[in-house]
């Protein structure tokens, strides 16, 4: 593979640079790159006016199914969906059948990520904190750090035991991998399937309140002070009091951090007055109070990565009556589009910002190597185009699974390619 990028705008938080310039790859590796770089007849130009090239974006929450839920996705078709969607890697939450609690589960997953779609797109597990994400006896850290996890999280599930939240921050902090929290206190939310609130009361819907959120965040920031060498990372991020937790605690210092899904930033729970189980995620759709914190919170750094949850369900899943409906939406394939049209087109966040929470932040987090454009380096990028306008069509999408409130939408900004494992793929 010999590779001409022409035109593009290079943007790269690790290495500082924004500016127009060119790159010449060879067999995955960059050779040369500059404004006034010389490539001969043998190399495929790849014309890339008006479009950004950027080290390869990184999802650090998604929902492959693979093992035991392969009706809903796989590891292929839910890295078939990344590339689609300009990622070059994801991080495979455990709550999978068996959870992601033991070394030759975690070792699968891994593994399986290099053998589908010609490994363009690098698979981490997220290993389960606690033994079959029941929360009640760590699972075997040491082993599963050593089989590749790059976090810790029981997510669908908080961890609601202080001292089991206690011995994981001590355990974990050996191996310098964060906790994952899905921030819930679960005592208060058991029924509810929307946001607590004027809306929720409107439609007869028992609610999930902010505060559950909220009171989680506080304890474990608590637990945090008294083992300051762990690392916290609270998942999917929705309301304002939650944001303002994250926000102290990183002005204590602490090792806090958080990120935000698309669709957090994008709706509100007034949606829900459709009935569209396509609105019914959990943490659910906020006010828009909370969504305005969210965006102030991603302006300010103190949300330091957009990841999107992706969470597949069938047709049949979905299509019953909202309170039995399971929560969650596909999110890979739509990430680039809301964040373009709802951060940088709102001049929330500089393209240059919005990379860093795609790309740059989620790796620093997860303890992995910093993509770095630079000759002589493997070239692991994400091409996109911050102008194109499409409509969001559902039967086009590569995951196995289609259920997402923004079928029919128009959005700005689209994935061109992805340049991974000496391959190249253009969208």
């Amino acid at each position: 593979m010999k590779l001409h990028l022409k035109g593009g705008r290079l943007i790269d938080p690790v290495s500082g640079k924004d500016e127009s310039m060119d790159l010449l790859i060879v067999e995955g590796r960059i050779e040369s790159m500059g404004s006034r770089v010389k490539a001969d007849g043998s190399f495929t130009v790849v014309e890339l006016a008006n479009q950004i090239i950027a080290p390869g974006f990184i999802d650090m929450h998604v929902h492959l199914r693979e093992p035991g839920f392969e009706h809903k996705e796989t590891i292929e078709t839910g890295c078939a969906a990344a590339a689609a969607g300009g990622f070059t890697a994801v991080c495979c939450m455990p709550n999978t059948n068996p959870a992601i609690d033991d070394e030759s589960v975690a070792r699968y997953v891994h593994e399986k990520g290099k053998q589908v779609c010609d490994g363009m797109v690098e698979v981490y597990p997220i290993a389960a904190a606690t033994k079959g994400r029941r929360g009640e006896e760590l699972a075997p850290m040491a082993e599963l750090a050593e089989a590749g996890a790059v976090g810790f999280s029981d997510d669908g599930n908080p961890i609601s035991s202080a001292e089991i939240m206690r011995r994981a921050f001590e355990y974990s902090s050996m191996y310098g991998i964060p906790i994952i929290q899905h921030a819930e206190e679960s005592t208060m939310t058991h029924g509810g399937c929307m946001n607590e609130g004027y809306t929720a009361t409107k439609l007869g819907m028992q609610g999930i309140p902010p505060v559950a959120e909220e009171l989680m965040i506080a304890r474990d920031i608590i637990l945090l002070r008294y083992i300051p060498k762990a690392r916290y990372h609270v998942a999917h991020i929705s309301t304002a009091g939650a944001v303002g937790h994250v926000r102290a605690a990183k002005r204590e210092h602490l090792q806090v951090t958080s990120e935000v899904t698309p669709h957090h930033f994008s709706l509100v729970d007034t949606l829900v007055e459709s009935f569209d189980t396509n609105t019914k995620m959990n943490p659910p759709l906020r006010t828009r109070e909370d969504l305005e914190a969210v965006k102030e919170g991603l302006r300010d750094g103190t949300i330091d990565v957009i990841a999107t949850d992706h969470a597949p369900h069938t047709i049949d899943e979905k299509e019953v009556e909202y309170t039995q409906a399971p929560f969650g939406i596909v999110g890979l394939e739509t990430a680039i589009g809301l964040s373009i049209t709802e951060l940088v087109e709102k001049k929330v966040l500089t393209l240059y910002q919005l990379i860093e929470k795609l790309s740059t932040n989620p790796r620093a987090i997860l303890s992995l190597p910093a993509v770095r454009i630079a000759e002589g380096e493997m070239a692991n990028l994400t091409l996109f185009d911050p102008a194109r306008a499409w409509t969001v069509d559902v039967s086009k999408f590569k995951s196995k699974s289609k259920n997402s409130p923004f079928h029919g939408s128009t959005l700005r900004g689209k994935a061109t390619g992805i340049i991974s494992n000496k391959k190249l793929l253009l969208l």
